[in-house]
């Protein structure tokens, strides 16, 4: 070890001690010349064939930071304090080759022969720089691939919900198809029950008036002198008769199927109601049964709104069914009443009523009563007209007691109304 200021203790233990010591150490005085330096300080900055004792401190320091380290020694010098490794700041010093690497310095001071001195141990910390600097790559990277991964989660949470929206969507309409098709089933399954209705129906209605027709016809060749005029005519209201049930029959289905596919035309228009239903009764009249008769009244105002054609089928088939199951000698009233803008019609016969267990299927198709399986008719006619009330925008009700009769009302606005438009 060499230095010019002999006032430092040389003696052989302080030597080994010194430059065996595993970092750099240097001693500067208070100009910042270097007085001591160990082994390890010169190999750290390349003064290998020489020593850096005699150098001013700031040849071991860049150069840039030369003007600030200036004042920082001269500060320490005047106010020194130990400060321990690792406890400053990462520092940058310059080998004697020009070399700059990081390095760590601790301080601490002492005087000799009232001269202070600072001693400095440095450290190279190049390759804990490099490990940190992998470190912050590696955080780096590994901030990226997390950003990555939020994005790609982020898309795959976007896809599963999209998939799961298409899947729901796929499933809405799957269960839509499977309801049309559960509806076209049913559809299909009523036509095809209807269908088969209608043959057993029409093969049991259409026989009897067309063997009425037939044996009438047949007999009717017979009658050949004048004296026979009143056994033809007989022969000839009985065909009458026939052809007329054939064409009601036939009406009824018409009128079934024009509905069923809704081409049925509401044309409401206003009429004397008092009239309309005077005109149906002289109609009727012809089909009264021995001393039946029909008595009509009415309450308020007779002009009312409605379409008429429609309204007619509802009040005949009615009254057709009032006389049909009502006995000969008894009456049938029809009373109407026009008030606060709706019309009332009533249908009042004393016939043989319906019984309370088949009230509840009274206007479903091809329903017929069981106390009139005896007594003509398609089981179409009290559908019909509730479809008919339907349409004229109104409602029907019913009350009937076995061997009592049977009471129909109808209700329906009776004043122009945007509905029917």
């Amino acid at each position: 070890m060499q230095g010019p200021n002999n006032s430092i203790d040389k003696d052989n233990r302080f030597e080994a001690l010194f430059n065996s010591a595993s970092l750099g150490i240097i001693v500067v005085d208070k100009n910042g010349i270097i007085v001591l330096a160990n082994h390890f300080a010169n190999e750290l900055f390349a003064y290998s064939n020489k020593s850096m004792v005699g150098e001013v401190l700031e040849k071991l320091i860049p150069q840039r930071y030369h003007h600030k380290h200036v004042g920082y020694r001269e500060g320490y010098s005047h106010d020194p304090k130990a400060r321990g490794m690792g406890i400053g700041m990462t520092l940058s010093a310059v080998k004697n080759d020009g070399t700059e690497f990081p390095v760590e310095v601790s301080l601490g001071h002492f005087n000799r022969d009232n001269e202070p001195f600072v001693i400095a141990y440095i450290a190279d910390i190049t390759k804990r720089k490099q490990n940190e600097e992998k470190i912050i790559l590696q955080q780096a990277d590994l901030e990226a691939i997390n950003e990555e991964m939020k994005k790609l989660n982020a898309n795959l949470e976007a896809k599963v919900n999209k998939r799961t929206i298409e899947l729901q969507s796929t499933l809405s309409e799957l269960e839509a198809s499977k309801e049309e098709l559960t509806i076209s089933l049913e559809k299909e399954k009523e036509v095809n029950d209807l269908k088969s209705r209608f043959v057993s129906m029409a093969s049991h209605e259409f026989r009897t008036p067309l063997s009425t027709i037939l044996s009438s016809i047949s007999l009717l060749a017979k009658y050949s002198t004048t004296e026979d005029q009143p056994k033809r005519d007989k022969h000839i209201d009985r065909i009458k008769s026939s052809v007329k049930t054939l064409t009601d029959i036939l009406n009824e289905f018409l009128s079934l199927g024009r509905i069923e596919e809704g081409k049925v035309d509401v044309k409401p228009d206003t009429f004397d109601l008092t009239e309309f239903i005077s005109g149906i009764i002289n109609e009727m009249n012809v089909l009264l049964k021995p001393n039946q008769n029909i008595q009509y009244t009415h309450i308020g105002s007779p002009i009312t709104y409605s379409d008429s054609n429609l309204l007619k089928h509802v009040v005949v088939n009615l009254l057709s069914n009032a006389i049909k199951f009502s006995p000969e000698n008894s009456i049938i009233n029809i009373e109407s009443k026009i008030e606060n803008d709706i019309t009332q019609l009533q249908i009042i016969d004393q016939g043989i009523g319906i019984p309370n267990s088949d009230q509840v299927h009274l206007f479903e198709r091809f329903f017929r009563a069981t106390n009139v399986t005896n007594i003509q008719g398609t089981g179409l006619g009290l559908h019909i007209v509730g479809r008919y009330v339907d349409l004229l925008k109104g409602n029907i009700k019913y009350s009937s007691e076995l061997e009592k009769g049977s009471t129909f009302t109808i209700e329906y606005p009776s004043k122009i109304i945007n509905d029917f438009e």
